[in-house]
């Protein structure tokens, strides 16, 4: 793989706000401004002092458990998608925007099969970075590739360019959201490894928090830079591989058990 230089563009660290502990306040009637109630948001820029990412162990995946993609859902207000009226219920499901999805993946040597919850992987080296021709798609310091909606036209190149099918386009007005996951009409979106609880002091995801309340623990986060913390520990502890390893994108979730 050729060498590729990496840029942050530090306007946009900041992305995806941090807004936690959201009060509204009526400042006129059917005026309202939201504003931080007691959150702790970032008060620096984001750095490369670390990387986050994930080891997901498809031994400890069990059968028919999906906690993490309905965790997902409620994080981020995807489960506040409604169908449109009149639309078939094929087409719904083909459109319906999804961060997650529980993929049966094949070994190539060993014809092993595996199940395993699929997201955006938080590639070194993204594809849809590389194809985005307005920068909508950046990767920040710390690992995360995100999407800036305010500059996002909705080609869907990135969708093209991206291997693991991770990314997903608002088709229909979003008529209900979370004020902390902003989304609309026309924009591309996928997993951010919950970056408002990165701005905010969180310390993990919604799909590992939901993986260890049912007792599996098949999702570690972490700081994949950290040569002290549990993440780096328990990749050095079992072989693990990346989805699409001969792409050489140096994601920053990697699996264990496939």
């Amino acid at each position: 793989m050729s060498e590729r230089k990496e840029e942050v563009d530090s306007g946009r660290r900041g992305f995806l706000g941090t807004v936690a502990g959201m009060a509204a306040v009526s400042l006129a009637p059917g005026l309202v401004l939201h504003r931080l109630a007691s959150a702790a948001p970032r008060s620096e820029a984001v750095t490369g002092d670390v990387r986050w990412g994930m080891l997901i162990d498809s031994n400890k995946c069990a059968d028919g458990c999906d906690a993490c993609v309905t965790a997902c859902d409620l994080e981020n207000g995807l489960n506040l998608q409604r169908k449109p009226e009149g639309e078939s219920q094929s087409k719904w499901d083909q459109q319906v925007a999804k961060w997650i999805r529980m993929v049966e993946v094949q070994a190539d040597l060993s014809g092993r099969r595996s199940r395993l919850p699929l997201m955006c992987q938080h590639c070194h080296y993204p594809p849809c970075v590389d194809v985005c021709p307005t920068g909508a798609s950046f990767k920040r310091a710390d690992g995360l590739v995100l999407v800036d909606r305010h500059i996002c036209i909705g080609c869907r190149y990135c969708m093209m360019a991206c291997p693991y099918k991770a990314r997903s386009f608002i088709h229909e007005t979003v008529e209900v959201k979370l004020t902390s996951v902003p989304r609309g009409k026309g924009c591309v979106e996928s997993c951010t490894l919950c970056v408002q609880r990165r701005d905010n002091g969180g310390t993990s995801t919604a799909c590992a928090d939901a993986c260890a309340a049912e007792g599996h623990d098949a999702i570690l986060f972490g700081d994949l830079k950290d040569p002290n913390g549990p993440l780096r520990k328990a990749l050095a502890a079992v072989p693990t591989r990346e989805i699409r390893e001969d792409l050489d994108l140096n994601t920053g979730v990697r699996y264990t058990g496939v």
